[in-house]
């Protein structure tokens, strides 16, 4: 039995976020009823690249019954009202309001289902002089401060993924369990406000403490700002391979069995960690004409037997077919797709991945069941 069978999520949800969070709750065991409009979560339309659907909306949608309900109108209102009566956990990541204007406001449900556990995502929370701004990814990567600790010297830029809607729906995810937990101990549900900025905000805490105390984070790319040598060195063959030394220990082994010359430690420009940041050009210099001289498999052999931490720089295709990669196999409307396997291994336990839904399809109904598992 899976962890949170008998579970009912009503999830008013659309593109990353929120559906991030309801999909790893279908995952174990909810039951998931994704309440869309009648032309679909807009996500459906983001992109053709899985057998012509939604790589967004197949990644972040297994698992869930689709119920299509026009909020619009007073029947849709009625049936939704009948859906949150029925269930466990309320998601929701509309614009700010627009619950409240279709006569669910947070204290009215609280009032009439109080084992209800609501979770509201906005972009910038509930109050504030930004509250009623519109919100996405990119624009709080950017108001954040993400983008600008991220790229190279010659600009900001965005990381290359939807961080800020995944770490959202992470945390929106975490926190219904804890309610879910704390229901069981008092019989009360809970009223979860989440922000996409406020979780951004968190999660830069070491590059903001670091600049309150006059030391801001410099954008330099495949490198650490106060940790050298790491980044990326070419081997003699155009080989990316970038590697971190964390330690003194690891540094004099870097030295001695990789680079072939153990009396550098002894350099005091290179003698511990503050210094060899301070002349980082120094220390990447010598190590990048080091590595420059071997070939990559030669390299990667070295490394490996001085137990040194290193990774290729790898590209999408690199991944496609990287030794590690575990997949999971989803029925589509299109058929199936195959995707990375979500990351928690429960050891005696293998997880089974609902299909996604159709617009208005109910396949994953507790009654019906699918699965594929991991590989």
């Amino acid at each position: 039995m899976l962890p949170l069978e008998g579970i009912t999520v009503i999830a008013v949800e659309q593109a990353v976020a929120a559906p991030f969070c309801s999909s790893r709750l279908a995952d174990a065991g909810a039951h998931v009823i994704k309440v869309e409009r009648p032309e679909g979560d807009f996500a459906r339309g983001y992109d053709a690249a899985a057998k012509g659907q939604s790589s967004y909306f197949v990644w972040l949608n297994r698992g869930k019954d689709s119920a299509v309900v026009d909020l619009a109108t007073q029947d849709g209102r009625t049936e939704l009202e009948r859906l949150i009566a029925g269930a466990d956990v309320l998601l929701q990541n509309l614009k700010p309001g627009s619950m409240d204007k279709l006569g669910f406001s947070l204290d009215r449900l609280k009032r009439d289902y109080p084992r209800l556990i609501c979770c509201t995502i906005t972009g910038y929370g509930d109050d504030g002089p930004y509250a009623h701004r519109k919100a996405y990814d990119l624009l709080i990567q950017a108001e954040s401060g993400l983008a600008s600790i991220t790229g190279g010297p010659e600009g900001p830029s965005r990381v290359g993924l939807s961080i800020v809607d995944i770490a959202t729906g992470a945390t929106a995810h975490a926190s219904i369990l804890e309610a879910l937990i704390g229901r069981s101990k008092t019989g009360k549900g809970a009223d979860i406000r989440i922000s996409m900025f406020d979780v951004m905000a968190d999660w830069m805490t070491v590059p903001l403490i670091n600049s309150e105390a006059g030391q801001p984070p410099k954008r330099i790319g495949l490198a650490h700002p106060s940790i050298a040598p790491y980044g990326v060195f070419r081997s003699s063959d155009g080989k990316d391979i970038l590697i971190s030394i964390q330690s003194e220990r690891e540094w004099k082994k870097l030295c001695a069995e990789v680079l072939g010359q153990p009396d550098l430690p002894n350099d005091p420009r290179l003698s511990n960690m503050v210094e060899r940041v301070r002349n980082r050009p120094l220390t990447d210099g010598i190590v990048g004409k080091s590595f420059a001289s071997m070939t990559r498999d030669e390299l990667l052999k070295r490394l490996a037997d001085a137990d040194i931490a290193f990774a290729e720089v790898n590209s999408m295709d690199d991944l496609a077919h990287h030794p590690h990669l575990r997949r999971i196999e989803v029925k589509t409307p299109n058929g199936l797709v195959s995707y990375p396997a979500p990351a928690a291994i429960f050891i005696g336990e293998p997880r089974h991945y609902g299909p996604v839904p159709a617009i208005g399809e109910q396949p994953a109904s507790p009654e019906k069941g699918s699965a594929r598992k991991a590989s």
